[in-house]
């Protein structure tokens, strides 16, 4: 990664930027990121970018954005040219390089992700090439007993062994002993910090990792940045978007970072399979965050069984088509008396089923179906066929108790009923609930 800064960026930075060397300039004179959001939205409607405030076209964007807030308040940030080039000789002295997302090289996921909400600016030192790996995201508290830190290692062996980045806050506990996990089987890692970006680049142990390109750290704060609570909750939507599954450790009830970063993912963002750890003590917060959503950490115990969950939530079209079949060649009477048949004997018919039939669905009887028969028997069949589905899962340990199967049951179904956009009610009625 270069540590060349581009026009655009050093702009953003004067913009939005606090230059922790400069002496002469208030914190909340700077634009803050809602601020800078509308900004930029003014920018590109009127086809400038932020580069425009260099050059010779300033007077006139300037002009223009002043509406906005104020034209002495963008001159004086604008002036800062020479602390900009005191800190950039500061970053570059020690490795540390900074993107907007204006730049090619900003990190495509979280830029799909949370779009304009994305931060301006990253900050980061290291390959940033290993945004585009695939990503497992493990999170949990500070404080925790040798126990979930021997498991979050174990984590962080686990995502090496399967060529996984894993993705974490780089705080104490259970952050930093699960990136430890990866990096110590050789696997990479990323860091995402919320404070003290410069001190961890120049750790020792952090530096050989940097080197060697294993260790990817980035924060959108400024470098020399202090802890900040408000700066730790919303860095955490930043950790979850640059990864494609995310475990929970641990986690409080109702407080604490990793408890509202896990809620905001399952609200926001639930195509993206989110886990809580489910062996060991349990807690409140694992509790409340399954009854939100999130999916019990199954423990795969091997390669196959690792990635095979990794993308749980993302149901491969042949097991859908697979669902989607077997909810098709059932009835209510059958169910009943198909209960003294064995659950093998069950799943195995609905196996020869499908393979006899791919377009056109074939019943019991062996007659054919037509598309307004087979959507009359949606409903409670769809339950039974989902249900013995999850029961097959649930028999492979992925899912642990009657809850999360009724859960499972419900979400596939759903998945099958939801082809195209439903109104509360049309759900409601094609559920026959």
């Amino acid at each position: 990664m270069t540590a060349e800064i581009s026009p655009n960026t050093k702009a953003i930075l004067l913009l939005t930027a606090p230059l922790i060397l400069s002496k002469n300039i208030r914190s909340e004179k700077l634009l803050t990121p809602t601020e800078y959001k509308k900004l930029a939205v003014f920018l590109r409607e009127k086809k400038y970018q932020p580069s425009d405030f260099l050059t010779e076209r300033a007077e006139t964007v300037l002009s223009e954005c002043s509406v906005l807030f104020g034209l002495e308040r963008l001159k004086n940030l604008l002036a800062r040219g020479y602390q900009l080039s005191q800190a950039i000789e500061n970053w570059n002295a020690i490795g540390i390089w900074v993107l907007s997302r204006a730049d090619p090289q900003y990190p495509k996921k979280i830029k799909h992700l949370l779009k304009e909400d994305a931060p301006a600016v990253l900050y980061g030192c290291g390959p940033i090439a290993l945004c585009d790996k695939q990503a497992f995201a493990v999170v949990g508290s500070r404080n925790v007993d040798d126990e979930l830190k021997a498991y979050a290692k174990e984590v962080g062996l686990k995502a090496a062994k399967n060529n996984i980045a894993l993705v974490s806050g780089g705080a104490k506990g259970v952050d930093q002993v699960s990136m430890g996990g990866a990096l110590q089987a050789g696997g990479v890692t990323i860091g995402m910090l919320a404070d003290s970006l410069r001190r961890a680049v120049l750790d020792a142990e952090n530096r050989t990792y940097l080197q060697n390109g294993q260790l990817l750290l980035l924060s959108p704060y400024d470098p020399k940045a202090g802890f900040n609570v408000g700066n730790a909750m919303q860095r955490n939507k930043l950790i979850y978007a640059l990864a494609e599954a995310s475990l929970v450790v641990n986690s409080d009830f109702e407080k604490g970072g990793t408890w509202n970063g896990a809620v905001e993912q399952l609200r926001k963002f639930s195509s993206k399979p989110l886990y809580v750890r489910a062996t060991g003590n349990s807690s409140k917060g694992l509790e409340e965050l399954q009854k939100r959503g999130a999916l019990p950490w199954p423990e795969p115990k091997d390669s196959e069984s690792f990635l095979k969950v990794f993308n749980k939530e993302k149901i491969p079209s042949s097991v859908e088509t697979d669902l989607f079949s077997s909810s098709l060649n059932c009835s209510i009477e059958s169910e009943q008396a198909d209960l003294s048949v064995s659950f093998e004997e069950k799943q195995e018919n609905e196996i020869q089923s499908f393979e006899e039939s791919k377009s056109i669905e074939e019943t019991s009887s062996g007659s054919f179906q037509t598309d307004e028969k087979k959507e009359e028997k949606m409903g409670s069949c769809q339950v039974s066929a989902a249900s013995e589905k999850v029961l097959e899962i649930a028999k492979d340990d992925a899912i642990s108790n009657p809850a999360d199967l009724l859960f499972e049951s419900v979400r596939i179904i759903a998945f099958q009923i939801l082809k195209k956009p439903m109104q509360d009610s049309e759900f409601a009625s094609a559920m026959e609930v």
